[in-house]
């Protein structure tokens, strides 16, 4: 909103940004235009990114209001592929919203769930080789779910018990795993692009044809650690996905403080001559075929690509969060592009290769996967009852230890 300011006199008007809608108003998606499935153009791989300045301000979306595809995006992909994406989207759901609880029942000090957001963690998984290496935020535990990482290890790394395969040097749901394309988290999240950039980089230098994809938040594009990014990102032609997933929300702050509101954050990409494209992170074909898009271009020496993944936090932003206070409590249940494990099951059932009974079916298998992987952790011990061996602290962090970790061993009997 403009706030009228007075200087010597002289009236001057400086801009606050203040979202559509607050506690207690009726939320307001007015504002956004969402075109029809289908309208978008998909260009060659190899297009000079001079010849694809549109594609920023369009959405790219392939499902339907009935769950068909619609357009040049949607993905040659089997329906095999198709189903597998959507059980690891509902294993996801299924995990966060028991971990959720575990860590209202003090198991955990902390968690993170990516309720909305499945899509974006499950989809690139799959889409992509398993030589490729992901440079997650924290909503991107769909990744290690769809490529097998044990769920147990998953639990015990959250409880920081004795079996966290992390050994206690990390906070809960910042994973790491390198042997499932998992690079280390991080609470700072700027630091995604660069590392993301310099991965791929490397991999170009040793005649790879291996390709990163990093993720940030929309937040995170305000920060000089995304431009800096880019930069090497356009200049070296990095083979890279750099992904922004603009779920409206970072943290309590709404997307009009990282960008100018009449703009989109995948037009940040025509500044660095970089591909920049805009779909619908909600609808799981349509990601796949974006990621498949610019995974093939990167492979083939053409660089990088900006994504924004367009989609909605539809819970808190973690477990020390409470969205009630800065956005109205029925906002989610209104995102215009609805529930992306929803709109792949409609699909799924449009194909008449599913049906109410298989999903309900499928459901409970889940649960009972989670459930089970969860006593399992529980027996090992919940936050307080169990933790690595205090000597843990002190390896892996000095390739040889020097005397201050060394008198400190003796401080402790070691």
């Amino acid at each position: 909103m403009p706030v009228l300011n007075s200087d010597n006199g002289r009236d001057k008007r400086f801009f606050v940004p203040e979202p559509k809608a607050r506690p207690g108003d009726t939320p307001n998606f007015s504002q956004l235009p969402i075109p029809p499935a289908g309208l978008v153009a998909r260009p060659q791989t190899s297009a000079s990114p001079e010849n694809l300045r549109d594609l920023p301000f369009e959405l790219i979306r392939t499902l339907n209001e009935d769950g068909i595809p619609e357009g040049e995006w949607q993905p040659d992909v089997p329906n095999s592929i198709v189903l597998k994406i959507y059980e690891y989207m509902c294993l996801t759901r299924i995990f966060d919203t028991k971990m959720f609880r575990a860590q209202r029942q003090g198991k955990t000090s902390f968690f993170l769930a990516s309720r909305g957001e499945e899509a974006l963690g499950v989809v690139p998984s799959i889409a992509l080789r398993a030589s490729d290496m992901c440079f997650p935020t924290y909503r991107q535990v769909g990744w290690l779910l769809a490529r097998g990482y044990p769920l147990v290890k998953l639990i015990n790394q959250i409880f920081n018990n004795n079996d966290d395969p992390l050994k206690g040097k990390q906070l809960p749901v910042l994973y790491s795993a390198r042997d499932f394309g998992f690079y280390s988290l991080s609470g700072n999240v700027g630091t995604r692009f660069g590392h993301a950039v310099g991965w791929a980089m490397a991999k170009a230098y040793r005649n790879s044809d291996d390709i990163a994809i990093g993720f940030i938040g929309d937040g995170t594009t305000a920060e000089g650690s995304f431009h800096e990014a880019l930069t090497f990102a356009s200049v070296y032609k990095a083979p890279v996905i750099l992904g922004i997933t603009n779920n409206q929300w970072a943290i309590s702050t709404f997307t009009g403080l990282a960008t100018n509101q009449d703009t989109t954050f995948a037009s940040k990409a025509l500044s660095y001559g970089i591909p920049g494209l805009r779909v619908d992170g909600n609808d799981a074909l349509a990601v796949y075929s974006v990621l498949e898009w610019a995974a093939d271009r990167a492979r083939h020496g053409h660089g990088a690509t900006l994504i924004e993944f367009f989609t909605y936090r539809s819970g808190a932003h973690s477990t020390s969060d409470d969205p009630e206070r800065y956005r109205p409590k029925d906002e989610a249940s209104l995102w215009p592009l609805g529930d992306p494990i929803e709109r792949l099951k409609q699909h799924l059932l449009a194909n008449s290769e599913w049906s109410e009974e298989r999903d309900d079916e499928i459901q409970k298998v889940l649960d009972k996967q989670v459930t089970e992987s969860l006593k399992e952790a529980e027996r090992i011990g919940v936050l307080g009852e169990s933790k690595p061996d205090v000597r843990e602290m002190f390896e892996g962090v000095f390739k040889e230890q020097d005397w201050r970790v060394k008198e400190q061993l003796k401080e402790l009997g070691l």
